[in-house]
């Protein structure tokens, strides 16, 4: 007997059951925080233990998840799925800078949100660094009642939709499926949320009063499209502590508004998008890895998730024909995961042409939103000391030093002591040297000035021009091995990692005992080694802070 999920009790005929059973999981995974074992998975799905197997199997071979002992953990390139949609709305993209700006001027966190069904998702965060500060994420699904980008959505709702709100709220009136938000503690005044949204469609803004939970407040307003339809709301939160809620109105609308112009001022702008070359390939991918896994490997899991990847900048509307050639899948196996995929939330269907739904962002994504730079790193770090049996740790630059943000030990009984946190000057580690390489030239020059080159031992490079040579050789060559510069017996090699735009954001290195390997095995055995692993970091940092900002830790 096959077990299945709700989901596939009420599904079409022709919808795919592992690609239901597929997602199931990953939204099970995400809503626990990214984080589940095999265990909690079969009681949470209700799957059978050797299905949820295969689907993690699958998911992992996919670069989705990472297998962690007996848990199945959300890893960076899942976030690819989400991406797709963020791309396609072209939102978060245009808009989001000016978010940002906003949130500097008024010192408050902005957030920018789209609707979905009767609740709001948010697209963008720029939260602000305090005590007490903004927790929502990007992907987070609120229900509309009880935030401020609700209720101005709620302004234009139709009598349908309306009538699809009552339903859910007589069917779950505590919002218990929006796991994102505490239980509701208090009504705004006495109001409903009919009359706020009333309220709202007369005045144009709206205001949260602690409806969230108490203390905090927040006044939004909506974003319009050229065609004048709604297309986002843009939020400004703050606390009691800080403003009440007359006085957040009173303080921030018109700066609210100046934003909220200049947003519809970018957005009658912005171009056309060139729209990404097809992805093909894909599907040869799946035939491939089924090959090679046997059983364990879904592919129709595989190829259904691989349809959502189809759309993004300039592809935001597919018709089949467009989703079956983007993926290299034949198009009856496209037409299939569209339609279990629209069954699922995650694609609305238009005459003749599909589109992804912000539900694709309940994928992993708020989670994994959240990822620090650090955390990207970690496992790739651990497969690198199992490969050469060395320590290995990545460091970000401060100042005139840099920090280690990530380590993994190997088990010999000598081996490099360094504790994360520990912080060495950047002129004498060959991570802090890979760094110190990519800045621009007079920033470079500014930063050694004002540094102190004392000799640490008696290898160590002290004279600026032989440490400038040094650096333009290192940026030249894309390493830095550094012999008992730092500490005598030591010997260190190291990478930079790149983000998107190209620019050193950290650094990867090797470090042992000098009597371990020479020079030249460090560069024939572990240099491969050590440039492989920053291209995977670097490739996972680069899906994950493509719409998020990846902090160091």
């Amino acid at each position: 007997m096959t077990v299945t999920t709700a989901a596939e009790d009420t599904a079409p005929a022709e919808a795919v059951g592992p690609l239901m059973r597929g997602i199931a999981v990953l939204r099970d995974i995400s809503d626990a925080g990214g984080r589940l074992t095999v265990s909690e998975l079969v009681r949470s799905t209700g799957l059978a233990r050797s299905t949820v197997d295969r689907i993690a199997a699958t998911l992992a071979r996919m670069g989705y998840l990472r297998l962690d002992g007996n848990a199945a953990v959300l890893a960076p390139r899942l976030m690819e799925l989400g991406n797709a949609y963020l791309a396609a709305i072209q939102l978060p993209g245009p808009l989001g800078p000016l978010a940002q700006r906003l949130a500097e001027e008024l010192d408050e966190s902005v957030s920018l949100a789209v609707p979905d069904g009767d609740g709001i998702r948010f697209v963008h965060q720029t939260t602000r660094r305090r005590a007490m500060s903004l927790t929502f994420r990007i992907g987070d699904l609120l229900p509309a009642e009880r935030t401020a980008q609700g209720t101005v959505f709620a302004a234009g709702w139709s009598g349908a939709q309306w009538s699809r709100w009552r339903e859910r709220r007589a069917a779950d009136p505590d919002g218990r499926a929006f796991t994102a938000v505490p239980p509701p503690h208090a009504q705004d005044a006495g109001r409903t949320f009919e009359e706020r949204a009333a309220e709202a469609r007369e005045q144009g803004w709206a205001v949260d009063d602690q409806l969230i939970e108490p203390g905090l407040i927040a006044l939004a307003l909506p974003v319009r499209a050229p065609d004048g339809e709604v297309v986002c709301a843009v939020s400004v939160v703050s606390h009691t502590s800080r403003h009440s809620a007359s006085s957040l109105r009173t303080a921030l609308l018109p700066k609210a508004r100046e934003a909220v112009a200049a947003m519809e001022q970018r957005l009658r702008q912005a171009p056309e998008p060139a729209g990404r070359q097809p992805a093909g390939g894909l599907a040869d991918w799946t035939n491939a890895s089924k090959q090679e896994l046997g059983a364990e490997f879904v592919e129709s899991l595989a190829r259904g998730l691989t349809v959502i990847t189809a759309f993004g900048d300039g592809r935001a509307e597919l018709a089949l024909a467009a989703v079956a050639e983007a993926t290299g899948l034949a198009r009856a196996t496209a037409r299939r995961a569209l339609i279990t995929l629209e069954h699922l939330g995650c694609v609305e269907a238009g005459e003749r042409t599909f589109r992804l739904t912000p539900s694709v962002l309940g994928l992993g994504y708020p989670p994994l939103s959240r990822t620090t730079l650090s955390e990207v790193a970690a496992p790739h770090l651990v497969t690198l000391v199992q490969r050469v049996h060395d320590s290995a740790s990545l460091a970000v630059l401060d100042g005139n030093a840099i920090q280690y943000t990530a380590r993994v030990a190997t088990g010999r009984i000598m081996s490099v002591n360094i504790q994360i946190g520990t912080r060495f000057p950047a002129y004498a580690a060959s991570m802090g040297r890979v760094l110190l390489a990519g800045l621009p030239a007079d920033t470079r020059s500014a930063l050694l000035a004002g540094t102190d080159l004392r000799a640490l031992t008696p290898r160590t490079l002290t004279r600026l021009p032989e440490l400038d040579a040094e650096l333009d050789r290192v940026a030249h060559q894309g390493y830095a091995l550094v012999d008992e510069e730092l500490e005598e017996g030591l010997r260190s090699l190291a990478v930079p990692v790149h983000d998107l735009a190209g620019q050193a954001v950290a650094a990867v290195n090797v470090a042992m005992h000098s009597s371990r390997r020479s020079v030249e095995q460090c560069l024939s055995e572990v240099l491969p080694e050590l440039r492989a692993t920053a291209a995977r970091i670097e490739a996972d940092l680069h899906v994950a802070g493509r719409f998020t900002r990846i902090p160091n830790a």
